[in-house]
């Protein structure tokens, strides 16, 4: 990214998105919804990253226990009421702290799902990010991350996701985690609403009107 992006003021819809942001789905990322409901995910869950904590508040719903952690203080509020709403906040709960250098988990997820925070994170802080979800990891735990692929976004683009080869995303994580696949996958985004921004080509669309971008999806584990 050319610069930190502020993404409390994304959240509080003062970004240049006009509105939420376009990764807010209303649903957990379909990449990832097909793990769980595969059986992949374990009780006690980390949503690194949560935002409005789609993926949290699903798995709840479904007997799971989640901490789902954000930057933006505005976000994790919004996580929070949502899941007061729905009833789960005995099973989900949200804290607002800096991914990259939390502490106080130590030991504690059976499951760590990072649903598109990887290429978010500033290269440079990559290190601390991976470093503080392997510490609150349990032996065996299972990592996943759903991150943008490079060549996702037009190369002209100013800002944007810190995009991943599947060598650069493999040797980052194989620092702290044993890498079990890495393959090919989507994310689905809604269009974004930035003014002047031409519409997007109609093969990229899913059946609901969504972006699909190119993207990897890597399974790992705490050896």
């Amino acid at each position: 990214m050319a610069e930190v992006m502020d993404w409390d003021n994304v959240y509080r819809g003062e970004s240049e998105f006009e509105g939420p942001p376009p990764w807010n789905i209303g649903e957990p990322q379909p990449e990832l919804a097909a793990l769980w409901r595969d059986g992949r995910f374990r009780s006690e869950v980390l949503d690194a990253g949560c935002g409005h904590a789609e993926l949290s508040l699903a798995l709840a719903a479904d007997g799971y226990t989640v901490t789902g952690i954000d930057i933006s203080p505005t976000a994790v509020a919004a996580a929070t009421e949502a899941a007061a709403q729905r009833g789960l906040s005995e099973r989900a709960s949200f804290v607002a702290a800096d991914i990259t250098a939390f502490t106080g988990f130590d030991g504690r997820f059976s499951t760590i799902v990072d649903s598109t925070l990887f290429h978010s994170i500033p290269v440079e802080s990559r290190e601390g990010y991976l470093h503080s979800v392997h510490r609150a990891a349990a032996p065996g735990a299972g990592f996943f991350v759903l991150v943008f692929a490079k060549g996702a976004f037009p190369p002209e683009m100013e800002q944007g996701p810190n995009e991943v080869s599947e060598i650069e995303l493999h040797e980052a994580v194989s620092q702290y985690f044993t890498i079990d696949d890495i393959r090919p996958a989507l994310i689905h985004t809604n269009v974004p609403k930035i003014p002047g921004m031409p519409p997007p080509s109609l093969d990229l669309l899913d059946e609901t009107g969504r972006i699909r971008l190119q993207a990897f999806l890597l399974s790992a584990h705490k050896s």
